[in-house]
């Protein structure tokens, strides 16, 4: 009896079944022909990029490593020996994998195909040793995550002001990562080898924040240390400081801020000399300050000085493109964190794409912290908080297509992703849709690219 006799017959190896069965890999496959153009890469690659395939067939080699997606590149070494090459690599967003690229040559020896599979290091990540780590001439990979429009300008205008010394003021809603750029801009500065010192000034009562600001000298106040203080704006000297909430300093230190971004000088708490530094000021706020300084909450003299360069980082909900390639960092980086290696389900990423995300890129590493640590292998949409899946019923309610054609369209596409995800077959969805096959397979390709 045939090997394959119980197989059953009715299982067509087609074209979507090859893309189902390589899809439900664990390791990232892509393939590349001869000229270093990707033709095929599964759906793993979206967990290591944050890219749906689509997004990346097509693209040569070159331009995914130059935005950065990972490094160092496997191709140029399998060009180079033309043979089976095996290197660890590492992704944008904090995967660490072990790659192995096996080239297909012609009968003149030459490439034709480059096929790459990558297996996540998870469980190596923290045995590192100085042999394993890239050679001190390769550039740090960039600490920002993106792949939205908005925020690649953003970074292209602070790669232009970091060279200068300008006060930068950073506005944005809470948890948009305000101090994650302010540190990109202090590491891309010419400032980059001395300190960086943040303060929070919403944190601190009036009189600790004095004192943890401009710092006091010996019998300054009952409970004041010996010797005094240095305070931080002291200590950043020759490097950067970067206020947090600027919009909550008292009015009364407002005046002495001031006159450390007007003149470099400042006189510590019970001091009479006045000390000079050389800082880099970057401040940062959720509020608006235009309106505080109408209503008197904030001095205009300040807020012009501060606002020399404005920038505006976008929310989350602005950035949606964003939503998945952060996740995926957080996974990462809370699976190393607790020594796990839990997996995410595309059911819970299609929600998080729906989710409008009112505490921005904090509440989502909030969340996937909570998830990992309280999921099972894999985290699903039972995992998630109700309130969660509560909004985003009620907003998709809200947007129920007004007009008779969209709802027509939209029940049409939910009956094919249906019959689709459950059935895999172009052939069985033509029978359970009663259409031609013909047909199922243009609708297929209308409505569930993001599935096959």
């Amino acid at each position: 009896m045939s090997q394959y006799a119980n197989i059953p017959m009715d299982i067509e190896i087609n074209g979507h079944v090859l893309k189902d069965i390589l899809d439900y890999s664990s390791d990232e496959i892509f393939v590349l022909d001869g000229e270093k153009r990707i033709v095929y890469v599964n759906r793993v690659c979206e967990k290591h990029y944050g890219l749906k395939p689509q997004e990346v067939i097509g693209k040569y080699n070159t331009d995914l490593l130059d935005r950065g997606l990972w490094k160092p590149s496997i191709v140029p070494l399998v060009f180079k020996e033309k043979k089976p090459v095996t290197i660890r690599q590492k992704t944008y967003i904090g995967a660490e994998l072990l790659t192995t690229a096996v080239p297909i040559l012609n009968d003149n020896n030459e490439i034709e195909l480059i096929v790459t599979t990558s297996q996540e290091l998870q469980t190596f990540m923290s045995m590192k040793n100085d042999k394993e780590k890239p050679p001190a001439s390769e550039e740090e990979f960039p600490n920002i995550i993106t792949n939205s429009a908005k925020m690649k300008e953003l970074l292209k205008i602070c790669e232009k002001i970091a060279g200068f010394d300008s006060t930068i003021l950073i506005q944005g809603e809470s948890g948009t990562g305000k101090s994650v750029l302010a540190g990109y801009i202090h590491e891309i500065s010419n400032r980059r080898d001395e300190t960086f010192l943040k303060i929070n000034c919403a944190a601190l009562p009036e009189e600790l924040l004095e004192s943890e600001l401009f710092g006091y000298v010996e019998g300054s106040f009952t409970g004041a240390k010996k010797k005094g203080k240095i305070g931080l704006i002291e200590a950043a000297d020759k490097g950067t400081l970067f206020l947090d909430e600027i919009g909550e300093m008292p009015l009364s230190l407002q005046a002495k801020l001031l006159q450390v971004l007007q003149d470099k000088q400042f006189i510590p708490i019970g001091g009479h000399q006045t000390k000079t530094v050389d800082i880099r000021i970057i401040a940062a706020t959720n509020r608006d300050l235009e309106e505080m300084v109408k209503q008197g909450q904030f001095r205009e003299d300040l807020f012009y000085r501060l606002n020399i360069i404005d920038l505006h980082i976008p929310s989350l909900r602005e950035r949606k493109e964003d939503i998945i390639p952060l996740a995926y960092n957080f996974l990462h980086k809370i699976n190393k964190k607790y020594n796990m290696n839990k997996l995410i389900s595309q059911e819970c990423l299609d929600l998080f794409n729906q989710y409008s995300w009112p505490g921005n890129i904090r509440q989502l590493e909030n969340l996937m912290e909570r998830l990992i640590v309280t999921s099972d292998s894999i985290i699903q949409l039972q995992d998630l908080p109700e309130i969660i899946i509560e909004k985003v019923n009620a907003q998709i309610r809200t947007e129920l297509p007004p007009h008779l054609d969209d709802a027509l369209d939209e029940v049409k596409r939910s009956f094919v992703r249906k019959s689709y995800m459950k059935h895999r077959s172009t052939r069985k969805v033509a029978k359970d849709l009663n259409i031609s096959q013909t047909r199922a397979v243009k609708l297929i390709n209308e409505y569930c690219n993001d599935l096959i």
